[in-house]
C-alpha cells in the first residue's frame, strides 16, 4: 500500500468522478485508476462503484475512507513537525508583484524573510493582476501580490491593503470646485487610468459598464505615479486608489468603488514548506486582514483590486 494510492482515492471520493480528481492530483487519469486498482487488489475489496454517472464509496470505501485520510494527515503532521523542529527550511520561492506597487513594502519583508531562513532561494517578478493570477494557476508563481476582480475559484488571499478609488484633477481643470463626481459625470472626459489587466481600470470599466457609461480613457499609464503626473499637466481626470498626490485636487466617486491589494496563492495544491513559511510570514509582517479561502463571501462587486 503506498500513500499516493491513498492519495488518489481520497480524491476520487471526495470530487466523486475520475477526472477531477486526476484534474486535482495532477496526474493522467488512466494513472489514478490503476494505482486505485492495485489498492483494491491489495484490500481485497472493491472500494469503488463506478457503475452509475458518479463515482461512489462501496460499504468497504467507506469503511476505508476515515484510515486514508488520517494516513494522509499523519505524513502532513510528520513532515511539518520536523520542519518546526529544525527550522532549517531549503527550497525556492517565487513571488510575483504588481507593477509599480508603492502601497506594500515587499522588499522589507522579503529581506526579514532572507535574515530568518537563509536556504531558501527568493525570486520576484513583476506584472499586471491578471497574468500574475495566471501564473499562479499555472504553477509558475508559488504567490503574488495582486489585485483581483473578485474572489477566484482555486485561490487564497490576504488582505494587505483596502482603499476607495478617487478621481483626481489638475488645479485648473473645471471639476476642481467640486468635491465628488458620478460615473455619469466622467462619460465624456479624457480619462486617465492604469491599463487594461489591472484591478482598478477593471475596476473602472466593470462600474461604467453597469451604469451603461463607456469610458474614454485616453491616457494609460503602468504606475500610479505617472497617472498623477499625467493629470498634473491637464491632460485628464487621473483615476486612482487611495489619495491623489501634492498639486491634484482629490473628488470621491459616486456610487464607491474599493481597490484591494491582496496576496494570492493556489488553494488546491499542496503547499511547499518554504512557500507556507513565506506566507505566514507575511501574515504577521502584513496584519490587515486574516486568510480569505475561495469559499469565502464575495465582496461588494465594486470592490475590486490592483
Amino acid at each position: 500500500m503506498e500513500l499516493r494510492q491513498l492519495e488518489y482515492f481520497v480524491a476520487v471520493a471526495e470530487e466523486a468522478n475520475f477526472t477531477r480528481a486526476a484534474a486535482r492530483v495532477h496526474v493522467a487519469q488512466p494513472g489514478v485508476s490503476a494505482q486505485i486498482r492495485r489498492l483494491e487488489r491489495e484490500l481485497g475489496e472493491q472500494l469503488l462503484d463506478r457503475s452509475g454517472r458518479t463515482v461512489r464509496l462501496t460499504e468497504a470505501g467507506a469503511a476505508v475512507l476515515p484510515y486514508a485520510k488520517a494516513a494522509l494527515a499523519a505524513v502532513a503532521g510528520a513532515k511539518f513537525a520536523v520542519e518546526e523542529l529544525t527550522g532549517l527550511l531549503r527550497g525556492r520561492v517565487d513571488i510575483g508583484v504588481v507593477t509599480a506597487c508603492g502601497a506594500v513594502d515587499l522588499p522589507t519583508a522579503m529581506a526579514d524573510f532572507h535574515e530568518l531562513h537563509p536556504g531558501v532561494e527568493v525570486t520576484l517578478t513583476e506584472g499586471n493582476s491578471a497574468d500574475l493570477l495566471d501564473a499562479i494557476r499555472a504553477g509558475g508563481l508559488d504567490l503574488a501580490l495582486v489585485g483581483l476582480a473578485g474572489p477566484p475559484q482555486g485561490i487564497s488571499t490576504h488582505v494587505v491593503v483596502d482603499e476607495r478609488l478617487v478621481a483626481a484633477v489638475s488645479p485648473d481643470d473645471p471639476l476642481a470646485d467640486r468635491s465628488e463626481i458620478t460615473l455619469d459625470d466622467l462619460r465624456d472626459r479624457a480619462l486617465i487610468c492604469l491599463p487594461r489587466g489591472t484591478g482598478v481600470r477593471t475596476c473602472l470599466d466593470d462600474a461604467c459598464a453597469a451604469a451603461g457609461i463607456a469610458p474614454r480613457v485616453a491616457f494609460e499609464a503602468s504606475g500610479p505615479m505617472m497617472v498623477e503626473r499625467l493629470a498634473l499637466r491637464g491632460l485628464g481626470v487621473a483615476i486612482l486608489p487611495g489619495a491623489a498626490g501634492p498639486g491634484l485636487h482629490t473628488l470621491s466617486i459616486t456610487p464607491e468603488l474599493r481597490s484591494r491589494l491582496d496576496f494570492a496563492w493556489r488553494s488546491d495544491d499542496p503547499i511547499a514548506p518554504a512557500a507556507r513559511a513565506f506566507i505566514t510570514h507575511l501574515r504577521h509582517a502584513f496584519p490587515h486582514s486574516a486568510a480569505v479561502g475561495p469559499s469565502s463571501s464575495t465582496p461588494n462587486p465594486t470592490q475590486i483590486h490592483r
